[in-house]
């Protein structure tokens, strides 16, 4: 007797197996066949349903779809084919077909059964879909195997979606992307603002280059006609000392104020000014408040590689590699020249350049220092601590900040090892101690965790013994009750006793 085709197929409901019958292999991906098979009452005759395995509630299919989406065979299907074709494949008459590849190698690992999967299977699979309303046992209506395919599709999404709070890159990445675009803004209404102001004290640009720093300068001199007296000078110097953070340079643009050769503005002209003035200010305060909470997420996602780097090169690293796991995948040449793709292969199309030795870690403060015929050293030098740093942050659970110091402190070995020839430590000896901090660390929060441990069971156990004490009272207080019972009533008897003795001598 020949091996019998029984077809797994997981819906949104459950898991459901049929038997082949009458469709033939030959000519199923025929469209004329195709659209035969289409028909219920055709397709009805080639297969039969054989049994129907309902998920519990809609967690169980999830949990179940998630383990598919995996190539791990879930328990509950395990247990259903074993239960329906238990008999049949003892004796070997029993093939099973899947559509997932993954799923098929789980399932014949683990019930050593033949698993086929090909592209007929895939067709009949395709029509068990298309016909499953009708082939599901006890389905009141399709709607209700659309809905569950719709919740089940936005929870597996969710799930997909989901990350830890604690490690978003994604954040990381946005925040970097929003604060190169305002840099680019403030810079654009920065020259906006001083070519406004400038008409009305255009000295005020050589002493006051940066963009926000003007705009808090224009905001505090406002119109020189009527904040330029005698009275207001020395309140003046002290905005603009607080806006500067510099006395000497406060005074000279006092000094150049008083004697500007800028023309008389109209008080309509310098609302305009100061509101626009005040955008700016508002914008360079909130890019600051940007940069804190990037510092903040770098510290949680990155800190070692932050440690080596810095948070604006490890941020735009993250964004240019797209996660923090990619960024950890790839290679220290890589790392290298991230950033520097064009020039890359325009260095390779040519064939007669050299190729670039650095991305976007050329901003590093490593390579700076460094001279220029070390720099394709400590670049690559870095790249490769860069690499290191990367993969303890993406691949440890809770990555102290101990690996990315003493990478720095190699680094900066390194760079006194190509100055004056002073011995570095090896990669070794730094990972060594470094792991032996982590340890460390690590011990000690074992030990507190043990020590609260023992303080919360010795109050269970205090409270435990608090219980019983106050039974046994009750129980104490019971028996003294019994005691004065049974005294009154010895009382009464001996009472009734000697008046009856006196009644007998009477």
């Amino acid at each position: 007797m020949g091996k019998k085709l029984y077809i797994v197929h997981e819906t949104a409901l459950g898991y459901l197996l049929l038997e082949r019958k009458e469709l033939e292999e030959i000519g199923s991906g025929d469209l004329e066949i195709q659209s035969a098979n289409m028909d219920f009452s055709r397709f009805e005759k080639a297969v039969k349903v054989t049994s129907f395995a309902p998920f519990t509630n809609p967690e169980h299919a999830l949990e179940n779809c998630n383990l598919i989406s995996e190539g791990v065979l879930p328990d509950f299907l395990k247990a259903f084919l074993q239960s329906t074709l238990a008999k049949k494949m003892a004796k070997g008459e029993v093939e099973i077909g899947c559509q997932e590849s993954k799923l098929a190698s789980a399932i014949h690992e683990a019930l050593d059964v033949p698993v086929a999967t090909s592209e007929f299977i895939n067709e009949t699979i395709r029509l068990i879909r298309f016909h499953a309303p009708k082939l599901i046992p006890n389905l009141k209506s399709e709607q209700d195997l659309i809905h569950a395919r719709v919740g089940l599709a936005h929870a597996y999404s969710r799930n997909k979606v989901k990350f830890n709070v604690n490690r978003q890159d994604n954040m990381i990445i946005q925040a970097i992307a929003l604060i190169d675009h305002m840099d680019k803004a403030m810079n654009q209404l920065g020259m906006r603002v001083k070519e406004w102001y400038g008409w009305h004290f255009p000295e005020l640009a050589k002493e006051v280059p940066e963009p926000l720093t003007y705009a808090k300068v224009a905001l505090v001199i406002g119109n020189r006609e009527n904040s330029l007296t005698d009275e207001g000078q020395e309140e003046l110097l002290s905005q603009l000392t607080e806006a500067v953070n510099d006395e000497l340079q406060a005074q000279a643009i006092l000094e150049k104020a008083n004697n500007s050769m800028g023309g008389d503005i109209a008080e309509i002209d310098y609302v305009n000014i100061e509101a626009f003035a005040l955008k700016v200010k508002n914008t360079g305060e909130y890019r600051k408040r940007l940069q804190d909470y990037l510092h903040q997420k770098i510290l949680v996602v990155a800190p070692n590689l932050s440690s080596l780097m810095g948070d604006q090169i490890t941020a735009r690293l993250i964004s240019h590699a797209g996660s923090l796991t990619n960024l950890a995948k790839a290679a220290a040449s890589t790392i290298q020249i991230l950033g520097a793709e064009k020039a890359l292969f325009r260095a390779l199309k040519a064939k007669n350049s050299n190729t670039p030795k650095y991305g976007l870690i050329f901003h590093s403060p490593f390579i700076s220092k460094a001279a220029k015929e070390h720099k394709g050293k400590v670049s690559r030098y870095l790249a490769n601590k860069a690499a290191l740093a990367a993969r303890i942050d993406c691949f440890m659970e809770d990555p102290p900040t101990i690996f990315g110091e003493k990478l720095r402190d190699q680094m900066e070995e390194r760079m006194k090892f190509l100055e004056n020839g002073t011995k570095p430590s090896t990669n070794a000896e730094v990972m060594d101690a470094a792991m032996a901090v982590f340890n460390k660390g690590a011990k000690k929060a074992r030990k507190s965790d043990k020590k609260d441990k023992k303080r919360k069971t010795d109050d269970d156990s205090d409270a435990e013994e608090e219980k019983p004490k106050k039974k046994k009272k009750k129980a104490d207080t019971d028996e003294d009750s019994d005691d004065e019972e049974k005294k009154v009533k010895k009382a009464k008897k001996v009472k009734k006793a000697k008046k009856a003795a006196a009644e007998e001598s009477d």
